[in-house]
Protein backbone atom coordinates (compact mmCIF):
# COMPACT_ATOMS: atom_id res chain seq x y z
CA UNK A 1 0.00 0.00 0.00
CA UNK A 2 1.60 3.09 0.36
CA UNK A 3 -0.49 3.51 3.36
CA UNK A 4 -2.44 0.40 3.78
CA UNK A 5 -3.57 -0.85 0.56
CA UNK A 6 -5.84 -3.26 1.93
CA UNK A 7 -7.91 -1.91 4.78
CA UNK A 8 -9.28 -4.19 7.44
CA UNK A 9 -12.68 -2.58 7.71
CA UNK A 10 -14.48 -1.43 10.78
CA UNK A 11 -16.92 -4.25 11.27
CA UNK A 12 -20.13 -2.19 11.20
CA UNK A 13 -18.91 -0.13 8.26
CA UNK A 14 -18.14 -3.23 6.22
CA UNK A 15 -21.63 -4.59 6.68
CA UNK A 16 -23.28 -1.24 5.94
CA UNK A 17 -21.31 -0.69 2.76
CA UNK A 18 -21.79 -4.20 1.44
CA UNK A 19 -25.52 -3.69 1.85
CA UNK A 20 -25.68 -0.16 0.49
CA UNK A 21 -23.45 -0.67 -2.53
CA UNK A 22 -23.69 -4.32 -3.51
CA UNK A 23 -27.09 -5.63 -2.45
CA UNK A 24 -30.48 -4.77 -3.93
CA UNK A 25 -32.95 -2.87 -1.72
CA UNK A 26 -34.43 -5.10 0.93
CA UNK A 27 -31.58 -7.62 0.83
CA UNK A 28 -30.74 -9.15 4.22
CA UNK A 29 -27.75 -7.77 6.06
CA UNK A 30 -24.76 -10.13 6.22
CA UNK A 31 -24.46 -11.72 9.61
CA UNK A 32 -21.31 -10.95 11.60
CA UNK A 33 -20.12 -13.96 13.55
CA UNK A 34 -17.04 -15.73 14.85
CA UNK A 35 -16.47 -19.18 13.38
CA UNK A 36 -13.88 -21.27 11.59
CA UNK A 37 -13.15 -20.54 7.94
CA UNK A 38 -10.68 -22.65 6.01
CA UNK A 39 -8.23 -21.69 3.28
CA UNK A 40 -10.68 -22.16 0.41
CA UNK A 41 -13.60 -20.37 2.02
CA UNK A 42 -11.44 -17.45 3.14
CA UNK A 43 -9.91 -17.02 -0.30
CA UNK A 44 -13.25 -17.18 -2.10
CA UNK A 45 -14.95 -14.77 0.31
CA UNK A 46 -12.20 -12.17 0.26
CA UNK A 47 -11.73 -12.31 -3.49
CA UNK A 48 -15.41 -11.48 -3.85
CA UNK A 49 -15.31 -8.83 -1.15
CA UNK A 50 -12.40 -6.96 -2.70
CA UNK A 51 -13.89 -7.19 -6.19
CA UNK A 52 -17.11 -5.66 -4.85
CA UNK A 53 -15.44 -2.98 -2.76
CA UNK A 54 -12.37 -2.01 -4.79
CA UNK A 55 -14.05 1.03 -6.33
CA UNK A 56 -15.07 2.44 -2.98
CA UNK A 57 -11.72 1.61 -1.40
CA UNK A 58 -9.68 3.36 -4.07
CA UNK A 59 -12.09 6.28 -4.15
CA UNK A 60 -11.96 6.77 -0.40
CA UNK A 61 -8.24 6.21 0.14
CA UNK A 62 -6.69 6.96 -3.23
CA UNK A 63 -5.57 10.45 -2.24
CA UNK A 64 -3.76 9.19 0.85
CA UNK A 65 -2.20 6.28 -1.03
CA UNK A 66 -1.23 8.39 -4.02
CA UNK A 67 -0.45 6.82 -7.36
CA UNK A 68 3.16 5.96 -6.63
CA UNK A 69 3.76 6.09 -2.88
CA UNK A 70 4.93 3.20 -0.73
CA UNK A 71 3.14 3.54 2.60
CA UNK A 72 3.17 0.70 5.12
CA UNK A 73 -0.04 1.51 6.99
CA UNK A 74 -2.64 4.06 8.05
CA UNK A 75 -0.06 5.81 10.22
CA UNK A 76 1.61 6.93 7.00
CA UNK A 77 5.06 5.38 7.52
CA UNK A 78 6.66 5.80 4.10
CA UNK A 79 9.31 3.49 2.66
CA UNK A 80 11.23 6.59 1.59
CA UNK A 81 12.09 7.17 5.26
CA UNK A 82 11.73 3.65 6.64
CA UNK A 83 13.99 1.84 4.13
CA UNK A 84 12.73 -1.52 5.39
CA UNK A 85 13.50 -3.09 2.03
CA UNK A 86 16.89 -1.41 2.03
CA UNK A 87 18.23 1.97 0.91
CA UNK A 88 16.38 3.29 -2.12
CA UNK A 89 19.58 3.69 -4.13
CA UNK A 90 20.26 -0.05 -3.69
CA UNK A 91 16.93 -1.17 -5.16
CA UNK A 92 17.94 -0.50 -8.76
CA UNK A 93 17.84 -3.64 -10.84
CA UNK A 94 16.31 -5.82 -8.11
CA UNK A 95 13.27 -7.93 -8.87
CA UNK A 96 10.50 -7.34 -6.33
CA UNK A 97 7.21 -9.18 -5.80
CA UNK A 98 4.44 -7.07 -4.25
CA UNK A 99 1.74 -9.30 -2.72
CA UNK A 100 -1.72 -7.83 -2.26
CA UNK A 101 -0.78 -4.95 -4.51
CA UNK A 102 -4.22 -3.42 -4.93
CA UNK A 103 -3.78 -0.65 -7.51
CA UNK A 104 0.02 -1.19 -7.50
CA UNK A 105 0.96 2.08 -5.83
CA UNK A 106 3.97 0.52 -4.08
CA UNK A 107 5.11 -1.17 -7.28
CA UNK A 108 5.15 2.17 -9.09
CA UNK A 109 7.34 3.65 -6.37
CA UNK A 110 9.68 0.67 -6.65
CA UNK A 111 9.84 1.06 -10.41
CA UNK A 112 10.74 4.74 -9.97
CA UNK A 113 13.75 3.62 -7.92
CA UNK A 114 14.90 1.42 -10.79
CA UNK A 115 13.59 -1.86 -9.36
CA UNK A 116 11.71 -4.43 -11.44
CA UNK A 117 8.43 -5.00 -9.56
CA UNK A 118 5.61 -7.45 -10.21
CA UNK A 119 2.26 -6.53 -8.65
CA UNK A 120 0.13 -9.49 -7.55
CA UNK A 121 -3.39 -9.37 -6.15
CA UNK A 122 -6.25 -11.77 -5.53
CA UNK A 123 -8.80 -9.23 -6.79
CA UNK A 124 -9.31 -8.62 -10.49
CA UNK A 125 -11.08 -5.33 -9.78
CA UNK A 126 -8.18 -3.99 -7.74
CA UNK A 127 -5.82 -4.70 -10.63
CA UNK A 128 -8.20 -2.92 -12.99
CA UNK A 129 -7.62 0.18 -10.87
CA UNK A 130 -3.89 -0.26 -11.44
CA UNK A 131 -4.55 -0.15 -15.19
CA UNK A 132 -6.83 2.88 -14.76
CA UNK A 133 -4.14 4.82 -12.89
CA UNK A 134 -1.50 4.06 -15.51
CA UNK A 135 -3.84 5.06 -18.32
CA UNK A 136 -4.36 8.41 -16.63
CA UNK A 137 -0.61 8.77 -16.18
CA UNK A 138 0.02 7.65 -19.75
CA UNK A 139 2.57 5.25 -18.35
CA UNK A 140 3.21 1.54 -18.76
CA UNK A 141 1.98 -0.38 -15.70
CA UNK A 142 4.22 -2.79 -13.83
CA UNK A 143 3.48 -6.42 -14.67
CA UNK A 144 0.15 -7.32 -13.03
CA UNK A 145 -0.74 -10.84 -11.91
CA UNK A 146 -4.02 -12.07 -10.45
CA UNK A 147 -3.30 -15.00 -8.15
CA UNK A 148 -3.68 -16.34 -4.64
CA UNK A 149 -0.75 -15.65 -2.31
CA UNK A 150 -0.88 -19.27 -1.18
CA UNK A 151 -0.12 -20.53 -4.70
CA UNK A 152 2.31 -18.10 -6.32
CA UNK A 153 2.64 -18.70 -10.09
CA UNK A 154 6.40 -18.15 -10.21
CA UNK A 155 9.44 -20.38 -10.41
CA UNK A 156 11.69 -20.97 -7.42
CA UNK A 157 14.14 -18.14 -6.81
CA UNK A 158 12.45 -15.62 -9.11
CA UNK A 159 12.77 -12.52 -6.91
CA UNK A 160 15.32 -10.63 -4.84
CA UNK A 161 12.74 -9.02 -2.54
CA UNK A 162 9.07 -9.35 -1.63
CA UNK A 163 6.73 -6.97 0.16
CA UNK A 164 3.14 -6.81 1.29
CA UNK A 165 1.53 -3.74 2.84
CA UNK A 166 -1.65 -5.03 4.47
CA UNK A 167 -1.94 -7.54 1.65
CA UNK A 168 -3.03 -11.17 2.01
CA UNK A 169 -1.72 -11.99 5.50
CA UNK A 170 -4.66 -10.54 7.52
CA UNK A 171 -7.11 -12.49 5.37
CA UNK A 172 -5.58 -15.96 4.92
CA UNK A 173 -6.39 -19.01 7.01
CA UNK A 174 -2.88 -20.47 6.68
CA UNK A 175 -0.21 -17.75 6.86
CA UNK A 176 2.60 -20.32 6.99
CA UNK A 177 1.52 -21.57 3.56
CA UNK A 178 1.89 -18.03 2.21
CA UNK A 179 5.24 -17.50 3.92
CA UNK A 180 6.59 -20.74 2.52
CA UNK A 181 5.45 -19.77 -0.95
CA UNK A 182 7.16 -16.39 -0.61
CA UNK A 183 10.34 -18.07 0.59
CA UNK A 184 10.21 -20.44 -2.36
CA UNK A 185 10.13 -17.64 -4.93
CA UNK A 186 12.85 -15.62 -3.19
CA UNK A 187 16.53 -16.08 -3.88
CA UNK A 188 18.83 -16.94 -0.95
CA UNK A 189 19.39 -13.82 1.12
CA UNK A 190 16.10 -12.34 -0.08
CA UNK A 191 14.04 -10.14 2.20
CA UNK A 192 10.29 -10.21 2.76
CA UNK A 193 8.65 -7.31 4.58
CA UNK A 194 4.95 -7.37 5.39
CA UNK A 195 2.59 -5.23 7.45
CA UNK A 196 -0.63 -6.28 9.16
CA UNK A 197 -3.04 -4.87 11.69
CA UNK A 198 -1.26 -4.94 15.04
CA UNK A 199 -2.50 -8.05 16.86
CA UNK A 200 -3.39 -6.10 20.02
CA UNK A 201 -6.20 -4.40 18.07
CA UNK A 202 -8.15 -7.67 18.04
CA UNK A 203 -8.98 -7.14 21.73
CA UNK A 204 -10.48 -3.68 21.16
CA UNK A 205 -13.62 -2.57 19.30
CA UNK A 206 -12.77 -1.52 15.76
CA UNK A 207 -13.83 2.08 16.35
CA UNK A 208 -11.73 5.26 16.03
CA UNK A 209 -13.21 7.12 19.00
CA UNK A 210 -13.10 6.65 22.78
CA UNK A 211 -15.30 3.56 22.49
CA UNK A 212 -12.36 1.88 20.76
CA UNK A 213 -10.10 2.20 23.81
CA UNK A 214 -11.66 -0.41 26.10
CA UNK A 215 -10.86 -4.10 25.83
CA UNK A 216 -13.96 -5.99 24.68
CA UNK A 217 -12.63 -9.37 23.51
CA UNK A 218 -9.90 -11.85 24.30
CA UNK A 219 -6.59 -11.16 22.61
CA UNK A 220 -6.03 -14.93 22.67
CA UNK A 221 -9.21 -15.86 20.80
CA UNK A 222 -8.06 -16.85 17.31
CA UNK A 223 -11.57 -17.61 16.02
CA UNK A 224 -11.92 -15.80 12.67
CA UNK A 225 -14.26 -12.86 12.18
CA UNK A 226 -16.71 -13.84 9.44
CA UNK A 227 -19.51 -12.02 7.66
CA UNK A 228 -21.89 -14.46 6.00
CA UNK A 229 -25.02 -14.34 3.87
CA UNK A 230 -28.36 -15.83 4.83
CA UNK A 231 -27.25 -19.24 3.54
CA UNK A 232 -24.19 -19.25 5.77
CA UNK A 233 -21.69 -18.54 3.00
CA UNK A 234 -18.83 -16.30 4.04
CA UNK A 235 -18.64 -12.96 2.20
CA UNK A 236 -15.73 -11.56 4.23
CA UNK A 237 -13.19 -13.26 6.51
CA UNK A 238 -10.52 -11.76 8.75
CA UNK A 239 -8.03 -13.91 10.66
CA UNK A 240 -6.27 -13.08 13.92
CA UNK A 241 -2.79 -14.08 15.02
CA UNK A 242 -1.10 -12.98 18.24
CA UNK A 243 2.36 -11.41 18.11
CA UNK A 244 3.82 -14.73 19.20
CA UNK A 245 1.86 -16.53 16.50
CA UNK A 246 3.21 -14.18 13.84
CA UNK A 247 6.79 -14.73 15.01
CA UNK A 248 6.33 -18.50 15.01
CA UNK A 249 4.72 -18.31 11.56
CA UNK A 250 7.72 -16.42 10.21
CA UNK A 251 10.10 -19.07 11.55
CA UNK A 252 7.90 -21.96 10.37
CA UNK A 253 7.83 -20.34 6.94
CA UNK A 254 11.60 -20.58 6.72
CA UNK A 255 12.53 -16.99 7.50
CA UNK A 256 14.65 -15.24 10.07
CA UNK A 257 12.95 -12.30 11.79
CA UNK A 258 15.22 -9.26 11.47
CA UNK A 259 12.97 -6.56 12.92
CA UNK A 260 9.46 -5.89 14.17
CA UNK A 261 8.39 -2.30 13.58
CA UNK A 262 5.42 -0.70 15.38
CA UNK A 263 4.93 2.73 13.78
CA UNK A 264 3.89 5.55 16.08
CA UNK A 265 1.12 7.88 14.95
CA UNK A 266 2.70 11.07 13.57
CA UNK A 267 1.43 14.53 14.48
CA UNK A 268 0.86 15.47 10.84
CA UNK A 269 -1.65 12.67 10.25
CA UNK A 270 -5.16 13.81 11.18
CA UNK A 271 -7.12 11.25 9.18
CA UNK A 272 -9.33 8.44 10.41
CA UNK A 273 -9.14 5.16 8.50
CA UNK A 274 -11.61 2.62 9.77
CA UNK A 275 -10.54 1.93 13.35
CA UNK A 276 -7.28 3.85 12.97
CA UNK A 277 -7.26 7.42 14.26
CA UNK A 278 -4.98 9.97 15.94
CA UNK A 279 -6.69 9.27 19.26
CA UNK A 280 -6.10 5.54 19.22
CA UNK A 281 -2.78 5.80 17.42
CA UNK A 282 -1.31 7.96 20.17
CA UNK A 283 -2.14 5.29 22.78
CA UNK A 284 -1.95 1.83 21.22
CA UNK A 285 -0.18 0.48 18.13
CA UNK A 286 -2.24 -0.07 15.01
CA UNK A 287 0.24 -1.65 12.61
CA UNK A 288 2.95 -4.31 12.92
CA UNK A 289 5.62 -4.62 10.25
CA UNK A 290 7.66 -7.83 10.10
CA UNK A 291 11.05 -7.65 8.41
CA UNK A 292 12.15 -11.16 7.45
CA UNK A 293 15.08 -12.64 5.57
CA UNK A 294 15.66 -15.95 3.84
CA UNK A 295 19.00 -17.53 4.71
Amino acid sequence: MGAPRRQVRRKSTTRERIIQEQEPPGAPEPEATRRDADVTESSRANRGWWDRNADEYQGEHGTFLGDDRFVWGPEGLDEVEAELLGPADELKGLSVLEIGAGAAQCSRWLAAQGAQPVALDLSHRQLQHALRIDELRAAAPPPLVQADAGALPFADGSFDLACSAYGALPFVADPVLVLREVRRVLRPGGRFVFSVTHPIRWAFPDEPGPEGLSVSASYFDRTPYVEQDDEGNAVYVEHHRTVGDRVRDVVAGGFRLVDLVEPEWPQWNSQEWGGWSPLRGSLIPGTAIFVCERD
